[in-house]
Formats: C-alpha cells, structure tokens, sequence
C-alpha cells in the first residue's frame, strides 16, 4: 500500500482570486524556506506518505508547493527519488526515504554496498533536505519471501554502519514499516503476539531497533480489517464516529475507535516480546475513496470521515488508551491517488488529493486547483509570484 476542496458553483471570477493568492502563498513560501532549520526527527504528529506509481500527479517542486500550502511538515517517500530530494531543500519539510525490497539482498551482503547507495541517495542531499530517515524494506516480516526476512536484520545493520561512518548516525534514523499481518491476533488489544513463525526474525530486528533508538513502524489500516469484515465491524468504531466501542477485559480499557485499538496491539506485541519502552508509529493509515463492488466502505463519504476525524484526533496530539501520555504519530497514505498502481480500484485511490493537485474532498486542506482549472506549472506560477513582488516594490 504506498488527501481538497473546491465547491462546483466556481466561477472564473473566483478562479482569479484562486490564482491570485496562490502566487502571494507562493511569495511567502520562497522566503520562509529561507530562514534557520530546527531539528526534529517528527515535526508534530501528522506525515503524508507521498507514493509516485503514477504518470499523471504534479512535479515534485509543485508537490512542496502543496505541502507547504497544507502545512505538512513530515513525508515519506518509497524510494530516494533524486529530483524529490531536490525540490525538497530548504522547504523545511522532513521527510524518510526508502531503501526498496530490491536493494536488500544485495545491501545485506556488505557494508560497503550500504555505504555507496547512502553516498549516492543520502549524503549529498544533507543538510538542506531534511533526510530524518531511512526506511529498510517495507513490509518485509509476514510477506512470501523468506529470502527477504533473512536479509533485513543484516541490511538494516549495514545501513545503519555506514551512516555512521559518514558521522550520519545522530541525525538519520534507520526503521523497517510493519504490516498487520506480523500479528498472530489483535483482538482485543492486550492479547496482541506477534506470529510464532515471524517472531525468531522480528525479536532480534527489535533489539537492534532498540539498542539505535528506532521506533516500532505499523501501517494500520482500519479499513482493511472492515473490508474483510464488514458483517462483524462497527463503520462509526473504524471511523473515528459514535458508537458503544470495545472493552478489553485484561487492562480494563475502553476503545472507541479501531485506530486506537490497532496501535495498543502493537504496543501489547511488543511489551511481550521485551520491549515495552519502544514507541509505535504509525507509518501508513488511510481509507480508499473508491473500490470494486466486493470492497465494503470504500466511498468518497467514509474516505473523509476517517481522514477528517484523524488530522483532527492528530492535533489534540494525545496518546491512545493504553499509552495516553505518548502521542500518537502517523504517516497518511496517501498524498494523491496513484493511478498506475497494481490490484483492486482502492489501491489507485487513497489519495487526499487528485492527480491535478485539486483536493479529493474536504478535510481542511486546500489544493494547488480547483476542480475548474487545470495545474499551473511550478516555474509560471513562480514567476508571476515574483511579478508581483516587483510591482509591489515599485
């Protein structure tokens, strides 16, 4: 698995106001990536995953642009694409980059290999694009191939060597995203174990993680366990609405929403195998706007209320049930749907926004157009921006 807002009755009037602040925003936005980075490994609570398998989506440089407007300060992206790191510096967004499924065997083999793809892909980019992270593979543990479980723990200790080598160490995490499916059961929350066969793999994984200080990295996705099970699931308890909620009996704790009750398993997990002090970040989590007929919930209604109620669950910047001193960090998927991406409809349409940078639907955020116009590129709307700052300094 790798969020708009424009009401129909535009009329070209409003599309000129449109225009007209977007080139201000753009005023400001070019002088404020100018002022003194800070550094923090997650800048406040809420991240976008920013999936490229698309041939229709805007320019990277375009794609800053977008989040800045919506003031996302926290991305990741699947691979370490270089023209995204580019478009990238001073924009003061932090971003973790991906070390493909691909790369890991031959990465696993010798520190070098790690230490030349770092050079290559990280190195050059630092400090004006604010690298915070390597991700190793991506949902590794719980998938089909074996060879990759055997690989992960060695290139995760190559990548990490290698930085720090390059004095990188401090600065650039090095993680692995989670799938669900590393569980043998998380329900209810407290009874959460990872799988008999993954465990002999994810605990020595874990004691590396935690000897680094690396988090535990989950993509939780309410929506594929309501999927699969619609007749037994609560839509207002995976959406965030109301509804009588859950009560797990061992630590006595209400849950009033499946998002909550998906990161307390991992914590359960994880308090199991020995590592009760690693904290859970929640890499992907998102809602299909569209789907086959067979995909229960996936709707434009359903994507909105989840992605609606979580930026602003995010905000209050407060724990879960279990955890409530901790709060709770995620990465949404997706920034845009990705229309080239392989399986079911839903996979091509978890995107906040559409492919021409308008939004999906509203939650807040504004796009780049409106459903009316048609994107403008980065470097025309750039240079009316500075148009009018000339105009105004006359």
């Amino acid at each position: 698995m790798e969020f708009t807002l424009f009401h129909r009755f535009a009329t070209s009037q409003m599309a000129l106001s449109s225009s007209f602040f977007f080139s201000l925003l753009l005023i400001f936005s070019v002088f404020s990536s100018h002022g003194v980075l800070t550094v923090n490994a997650f800048t406040g609570t809420y991240g976008v995953n920013y999936g490229r398998i698309a041939d229709n989506i805007p320019a990277p440089q375009s794609v800053v642009t977008l989040l800045k407007a919506a003031k996302i300060k926290n991305t990741r992206i699947y691979d370490a694409d270089h023209s995204v790191l580019t478009a990238l510096k001073d924009s003061g967004i932090e971003i973790i980059v991906g070390l493909g499924n691909q790369f890991l065997k031959d990465i696993s083999v010798a520190e070098d290999r790690a230490l030349d793809w770092i050079k290559e892909n990280v190195e050059p980019f630092l400090p004006g694009t604010r690298i915070r992270g390597i991700a190793v593979g991506n949902e590794i543990l719980g998938g089909t191939d074996m060879e990759l479980w055997e690989a992960l723990l060695p290139a995760a200790k190559n990548v990490y060597s290698a930085l720090e080598k390059l004095g990188l160490h401090k600065t650039v995490e090095v993680s692995s995203p989670h799938s669900e499916a590393v569980f043998a059961n998380s329900f209810p929350p407290s009874a959460c174990i990872f799988r008999e066969d993954v465990s002999p793999f994810m605990k020595p994984l874990l004691q590396f993680f935690s000897q680094i200080d690396s988090p535990f990295y989950i993509n939780a996705y309410p929506f594929l366990a309501y999927k699969n099970d619609p007749e037994h699931i609560d839509i207002n308890y995976a959406l965030f609405q109301k509804n009588p909620g859950i009560h797990d009996a061992k630590t006595n704790l209400h849950y009033d929403n499946m998002f909550d009750a998906q990161v307390d398993a991992a914590y359960a997990a994880l308090e199991k195998a020995g590592f009760e002090k690693m904290e859970v970040i929640v890499s992907e989590t998102g809602w299909a706007s569209r789907g086959d007929d067979n995909e229960a919930g996936a709707n434009e209604k359903n994507a909105r209320t989840y992605n609606h109620n979580l930026r602003k669950k995010l905000a209050k910047k407060k724990g879960t049930p279990y955890k409530p001193k901790v709060p709770v960090r995620a990465y949404v998927f997706a920034l845009f749907n990705e229309n080239l991406k392989p399986g079911p409809t839903s996979e091509r349409n978890f995107g906040l926004f559409k492919a021409d940078g308008s939004i999906s639907y509203d939650i807040g955020f504004t796009g780049l157009v409106s459903s009316a116009t048609s994107l403008l590129p980065f470097k025309v709307v750039a240079s009316c921006a500075v148009s009018l700052l000339l105009i105004f300094t006359l």
